[in-house]
């Protein structure tokens, strides 16, 4: 029996970025690459958390669960629902002209509906006005509007004569939660089929929610402007729009996309195999009547922080960086360093040239080095900023500071791990502790502090301002010492920059090493690569022991290697982390409750301290999480270590 091909909102919403994304979607033999990143995967993890949240505001209500494939059958189930007078439906679902919604929730008081479309995303509700601006935009909440003008559009053709309210739910910034460990009372789980699922206790009320965090937006206005005007295509109604994608995901056809920097972003590009095409390149290949070969060739918009690629990309049809001049550019030199279009230049020429080798403003770089104190200190810090707070008396995206790494590197060459921070206590703000026992690890000597980025800058800005609203005993003296290792962000009330700043080593890569490696990134985890396999030095130290390098770890045995090789390639030392609860017997594996595998990236590590919140892990899990959120943290400033031994390296 053949499909039945309906335009879904999910589908809308995947045409309004790329119409031909309805071509290729759900189309097996392309192979879809849409990022599996844990730090993405937490957020939407977070959108169940509340979306559930929202749900408990209308204990009345009937949600409409399983057969997600049957379309009619959801449809006839909200129907008959829909028969009574009042009444609250969870994802109710409606199908009319092979159009297909879900609403997230719909609240049915004779003609008149609330159309509630849930979002973890957050808003200061206190001082929202509108989504609109004063061109009529609305800048990155069209694709959220454009969703709800959907939904809204096809609840009106099944009931012509209801009256329908528009709202968001959303995280209200301005709430403070009253009550502690809000956030695990949603707990994330995974079903049989691998889809994230919620667990919340039986006896859960209203009470035990505290006073409400999140917010009702109406957003009627907006919703009224998008279905008279359609501001992201003028040229058709709204309703038109509608006809235009249906028609086509109906029939098959594919809409071309013009090619434009859009297409950096495709989930459909792929190394093409026997079984799976790469609908990135079938795309580019029938567009530009190029090969596949050709189409691999490095792109504009590969070009790091080059805002212009836009334009050049969509106005002047220069996709490719073997079409780009130093005109494009708008070049200017910095003297000892290398400027962003230099840079740029730089990326651009090596491509085009094979040219793999590194390009280093030595004398630059020196005299940068030259200006360190010793002993140097590098830090790295391990955050997280959920919808539903852990704590009460916290707000939604606050961010939660829970582990940090010291090493310190001596004068003489050695390196030692020196301290470390990690909070696994459910329950605890662990923020004034945090700052308490990075202020005694950092004052043990007066060297210079070293960051990776502006994360770390950003914490200690946010740790201030909570100290400000706090009733701490030692608040004064813990805000001086963030004010010495640290400048205020534009957020700030006041202004400072320290006497002890934090060095940004990012600038630092930035302002003086270039390597094609990184393919323009100055990302820690491809400078990290980078370095190793340009380095000798690097190769021939971290690929012995521990023990027999002039180095200290807090959590890796002293016969560890950080440097293994394979196939001749050196391999990422974030890829030989530990696996967690190696050795386990699958009896054990049965009793975590973490649903965890490894710690390998910072997206694993907050979505660990949020696991780590469940008061009824056991203590044994919870030392297997710690243990691999320790090492990954001590990796991270290590993998710091190692870039300025490098450079210590070329400028020797």
């Amino acid at each position: 029996m053949k499909k039945q091909r309906l335009l879904t909102k999910s589908r809308f919403k995947q045409a309004l970025d790329c119409p031909t994304k309805l071509y290729y979607t759900k189309k097996s033999e392309y192979e879809n690459t849409q990022d599996s990143d844990p730090f993405l995967e937490s957020l939407a993890q977070g959108g169940f958390q509340v979306e559930e949240l929202a749900r408990m505001y209308f204990p009345d209500g009937i949600a409409i669960l399983g057969e997600d494939w049957n379309y009619q059958s959801l449809a006839d189930k909200t129907q008959e629902l829909l028969l009574q007078e009042n009444i609250t439906i969870f994802e109710a679902a409606f199908l009319i002209n092979d159009l297909f919604i879900r609403v997230d929730i719909l609240h049915k008081q004779g003609n008149n509906i609330r159309l509630i479309e849930v979002k973890a995303k957050s808003i200061n509700a206190t001082s929202h006005n509108s989504f609109l601006n004063k061109s009529g935009g609305m800048g990155g909440w069209t694709s959220y509007l454009y969703d709800v003008a959907f939904q809204k559009y096809v609840m009106q053709l099944c009931y012509p004569d209801w009256k329908i309210s528009c709202e968001l739910n959303l995280a209200n910034k301005d709430a403070i939660a009253s009550v502690n460990g809000l956030n695990q009372l949603f707990r994330i789980t995974q079903n049989s089929d691998l889809r994230t699922g919620i667990i919340k206790p039986d006896s859960l009320t209203i009470d035990d929610l505290g006073e409400p965090i999140l917010a009702y937006i109406d957003i009627n206005q907006e919703i009224e402007h998008i279905h008279t005007n359609n501001p992201l295509n003028p040229d058709k109604s709204f309703e038109e729009l509608v006809n235009f994608y249906l028609h086509h995901y109906k029939m098959d056809i594919k809409i071309f996309t013009p090619i434009g920097h859009h297409c950096k972003g495709c989930e459909f590009h792929t190394t093409p195999t026997p079984s799976q095409k790469s609908g990135f390149h079938e795309c580019w290949t029938h567009q530009l009547n190029l090969s596949e070969i050709k189409i691999d060739s490095p792109k504009t918009y590969e070009v790091n922080n080059f805002r212009g690629s836009k334009k050049l990309m969509n106005e002047e049809e220069k996709f490719f960086m073997h079409q780009l001049t130093e005109n494009d550019l708008s070049l200017k030199l910095e003297a000892g360093k290398i400027s962003t279009s230099e840079r740029q230049l730089i990326q651009i020429e090596k491509e085009n040239n094979n040219d793999t080798t590194p390009h280093i403003e030595i004398e630059g770089l020196r005299d940068e080095i030259n200006s360190w104190a010793y002993p140097l200190n590098f830090i790295d810090f391990e955050t997280s900023a959920v919808a539903i707070p852990f704590t009460k008396g916290r707000t939604p995206y606050e961010q939660t500071a829970f582990q940090f790494s010291h090493h310190i590197v001596y004068e003489d060459g050695r390196i030692e791990h020196f301290s470390e921070y990690l909070n696994t206590s459910p329950g605890e703000f662990p923020n004034f502790d945090f700052i308490r026992a990075l202020k005694k690890s950092l004052e043990s000597n007066n060297g210079s502090i070293f960051r990776y980025h502006n994360h770390e800058n950003t914490i200690v800005n946010a740790i201030y301002k909570q100290l400000l609203n706090s009733n701490e005993p030692d608040t004064e003296e813990l805000l001086e010492f963030i004010k010495s290792i640290s400048h205020n962000t534009g957020n700030s009330s006041s202004t400072w920059s320290g006497e002890r700043d934090m060095i940004d080593l990012w600038k630092v890569v930035k302002d003086y090493y270039y390597d094609p490696y990184t393919k323009g990134s100055n990302s820690i985890k491809s400078v990290l690569p980078a370095t190793l396999n340009s380095s000798t030095f690097l190769q021939n130290k971290y690929s012995k022991p521990i023990k027999d390098i002039n180095l200290t770890s807090k959590n890796f045995p002293d016969d560890f290697t950080f440097l293994k090789m394979e196939e001749n390639q050196i391999i990422n030392p974030y890829k030989i982390l530990p696996p967690l609860f190696n050795n386990w017997t699958d009896e054990q594996l049965e009793q975590t409750i973490s649903e965890l595998d490894e710690i390998a990236n910072g997206g694993a590590a907050l979505v660990a301290y949020a696991k780590l919140q469940y008061q009824e892990m056991s203590s044994k899990e919870r030392n297997e999480i710690k243990k691999g959120l320790l090492k990954y943290c001590e990796l991270d400033t290590l993998a710091m270590v190692m870039i300025y031994e490098y450079f210590m390296e070329v400028i020797n």
